[in-house]
This record gives structure tokens, sequence and C-alpha cells, in this order.
């Protein structure tokens, strides 16, 4: 079985299914391909609209309380630490995601990727800011000039917009989008329940 993850570090819905599904994947006989996108890419094109900050004032308040307690819930459940930083959400985190693309190889990209969740939501640092991306870097043991340099370059930025027109095509409108054997969809950390038991019935463990 394989389960593709698009995702983009921008989401905090998506640091928690990070987390989730690295959990659960072991007990079956699966593998992640880790798919980066860009999730605004996403929202342009099919969602337009959907941010959650940037609708609050569009919400009532009871709801926008209930979303709050829910994040953290599920973060308290999973055991990360989510806030947002105080210069705003969502951030620009292009730069964040082409260093992912180009750390898959290099067996870093899941590493690099918790380090820009836990930068952004747990110490609410901007990881649009080179500084910060650079000691993400540090953090993995990569050179933050060299990553710096790759994701200006285009065939990085054609990879990143591929991944976006691909999960597009496919029907996802957000992050994270996951799907089991190619064509199986399931959308947010609260939808990784099904998921399991779809894995579980493909394995025979629920027979």
């Amino acid at each position: 079985m394989q389960i593709e993850f698009f995702f983009d570090c921008s989401s905090p819905w998506t640091y928690l299914a990070f987390e989730q599904i690295q959990r659960i994947v072991p007990q079956f006989d699966a593998q992640i391909i880790w798919r980066p996108i860009l999730v605004g890419g996403i929202f342009n094109a099919v969602n337009p609209g959907v941010e959650f900050f940037k609708k609050k004032d569009q919400l009532p308040p009871r709801k926008i309380d209930y979303i709050m307690k829910d994040m953290a819930d599920w973060a308290h459940h999973i055991g990360v630490t989510i806030h947002f930083p105080p210069a705003g959400h969502p951030v620009n985190s292009v730069k964040v995601m082409r260093g992912c693309l180009l750390l898959e190889p290099e067996g870093k990209l899941i590493p690099f990727a918790r380090a820009a969740f836990q930068a952004y939501f747990g110490e609410q640092r901007l990881i649009s800011d080179d500084s910060v991306i650079a000691d993400l870097c540090r953090q993995v043991d990569v050179d933050p000039a060299w990553l710096l340099a790759r994701v200006a370059e285009q065939d990085v930025k054609d990879a990143l917009r591929a991944n976006v027109d691909e999960a597009i095509s496919r029907g996802a409108f957000g992050s994270p989008t996951m799907y089991l054997d190619r064509d199986d969809m399931y959308f947010g950390v609260d939808r990784i329940q099904l998921l399991s038991a779809a894995m579980e019935r493909k394995s025979g463990m629920g027979a």
C-alpha cells in the first residue's frame, strides 16, 4: 500500500496530520510518499477565500472559539504545540516547500518539515524568512547557502508547481490531502481514522 501525503508546512491541521500519519502507517505494510505543495495555489485555483484567518470576521464568535478549542485538543492529543506568530497567519511557505522537495532524495524531508512546523507553530518564527530557513537547514545538517540558492532555480519552482497542479487535477482542495493507493482520497487530520480503517481492510487486519 502507498499513501501520498500532499502537504504545506503553513497549515496547522497539516502539522497535526503529519505527526499522526507517521504513527499509524507502521502498523501496516504501507509506504508514505511525501508530496510537498503550496496550498495557496490550490486555494487560488479551486477554493478561494477559504483561509480561516482571512475570514474570521465573517464567522460567529462561538464558531471561532470552537475551532481554536478543537485545534488545541488535537495538538494536546498528538503532543505538539500550536500557536500563531503575532506577525500574522498564513505565512508564505514557498521556499520551505521547495526545500522539502530538494531534501526528499537526501532522506531529510521529514526532519526538515518537522523543524519548519515546530519553528512556525511552536516557536512563532516566520518560516518565510531566509534567516529562519537557514536555521532549519543547520538543524538537519544541510548547507543553508546551497538550499537558498537552489529554491530560487526554475527546475525546483516547476517541480513544486507540478505537485500543485497534480493535486488539483486529482480533486484536492486543501492541505493535507492524502491518497491511499492513488485514487482513495482523504482530507484533514480528522479523516486519518477513516484512512486507517481503509488500510485495515486492505491488509486483511479488519476481516
